[in-house]
């Protein structure tokens, strides 16, 4: 699966890596209906900070369409929220 990283670029994730993102991504979305601004900001950082980890990154002149769009790590609980349907970023 390929993965962008608003404003950082794009990374290759083995599929096998989604029960992981799909938690935390499932954190995301409840700290986001809460209202919880800390939450969010420490959870949006874990879910970024394990695409980075898990993921390899693709060369900046590569052209491969992103599967899943995230945030960039400073982006607004406001901004994700116009960016989410009811599923959370990472589609199940």
């Amino acid at each position: 699966m390929i993965v962008r990283i608003m404003g950082e670029g794009q990374l290759e994730l083995a599929d096998s890596h989604f029960v992981e993102l799909n938690r935390l991504d499932d954190e995301l979305l409840e700290e986001m209906e809460a209202g919880d601004e800390y939450g969010f900001r420490r959870t949006l950082g874990a879910l970024l900070d394990a695409v980075r980890r898990l993921g390899a990154p693709l060369p900046d002149d590569a052209l491969e369409p992103s599967e899943l769009i995230l945030p960039s790590p400073d982006a607004t609980l406001d901004e994700v929220r116009e960016m989410l349907s009811d599923d959370g970023l990472i589609p199940g």
